[in-house]
């Protein structure tokens, strides 16, 4: 579905033709305008009619049209075509899901195709016509304002995260308090699912960002390499705040099933003293129960109760010294 289509000339908005073939010719007529035509999720019908018009690439429509890409950036012979990954987090779940967000830069034109919700265009694009003195910069404006939107939005996820898991890790390590080791460790694993979903945004798209950072990529204005740059340096900060959530995670993990081993040593050890002081009892009567003829004792009148008192104080004997040694 065709979101928005715009002319820009100077930085402003004017009004101009809808078909695509004339607002392109319009846009070229002028030394500093171009055209911004946005997509939300394009049936291959309506894309051919874009990428028709803007001569993108096959391969790259492709991408466009399946998704599921990684980050990155590719350039063509008559466009630039980068694919980011916005991530979105649901507050309600605690859950981390990744859109797709792909963006074609040629000559006087910028196509935005974007597959979930959670692209921050309609955002994007209000504030830059808010900033003609941006918007003048063309493309290169909004594959900046894009990317810097979308990185900053890691940095926020980041933050929300590192919340989540001082609750995670103030639960693993609480006193005791009846939490089910099962559904401690499935949090601990389904956490460390969606900061492998985060990475795969974050990760890849480090280098097509110092790429348009550097000098020589075509379709990108060359005094925008400084806020490429400042891009990647958030986007630095981003990696590294997930990479030590990752590493924490991986720690509270491995103390988690520390303390499931001690636990279940303790169990071990409790259950191995109560049945030591069965054994003695058992023991005796076992003894006392094979009906030989010959056996001491068996004709004193004492005999039961001293018996029975035998095994108590030996019952008693072994709680004491295993009480003394923390078993009980």
């Amino acid at each position: 579905m065709i979101v928005d289509c715009g002319i820009y000339q100077d930085g402003r908005r004017t009004e101009g033709p809808s078909d695509f073939s004339a607002a392109l010719d319009e846009a070229r007529a002028a030394a500093d305008g171009f055209v911004w035509i946005g997509l939300h999720e394009p049936t291959e019908k309506e894309f051919d009619r874009v990428s028709s018009e803007f001569g993108l690439h096959p391969l790259a429509v492709e991408d466009a049209l399946r998704a599921h890409q990684r980050p990155k950036l590719e350039v063509y012979d008559d466009s630039l075509f980068a694919v980011i990954k916005p991530v979105v987090y649901d507050s309600g779940s605690d859950a981390v899901t990744t859109d797709e967000l792909m963006l074609f830069l040629g000559d006087s034109f910028v196509v935005t195709v974007r597959h979930g919700e959670g692209a921050p265009l309609t955002a994007v694009r209000r504030r830059l016509e808010a900033e003609p003195e941006v918007l003048k910069h063309g493309p290169t404006a909004v594959l900046y304002a894009v990317s810097d939107a979308v990185v900053d939005h890691y940095i926020e996820v980041a933050a929300e995260l590192q919340t989540d898991l001082e609750e995670l890790e103030a639960e693993v390590f609480a006193p005791e308090n009846g939490t089910d080791t099962k559904n401690t460790a499935a949090s601990i694993y389904t956490f460390k699912r969606q900061l492998l979903e985060f990475r795969r945004a974050t990760g890849p798209l480090a280098a097509p960002v110092e790429r348009l950072a550097s000098a020589g990529v075509p379709f990108v204005h060359a005094h925008s390499r400084p806020f490429f740059r400042d891009v990647s340096d958030h986007l630095t900060r981003a990696n590294e705040h997930v990479e030590g959530l990752d590493r924490l995670l991986s720690d509270i993990l491995s103390a988690h099933l520390a303390q499931v081993g001690v636990r279940q040593n303790d169990d071990m050890r409790k259950i191995s003293a109560w049945a030591a002081m069965a054994a003695v009892p058992t023991m005796v009567a076992g003894i006392y129960g094979m009906n030989f003829e010959h056996m001491p004792e068996l004709d004193w009148v004492w005999s039961y109760p001293a018996v029975i008192a035998l095994m108590a104080l030996a019952v008693f004997g072994l709680y004491r010294q295993f009480k003394h040694r923390g078993w009980l």
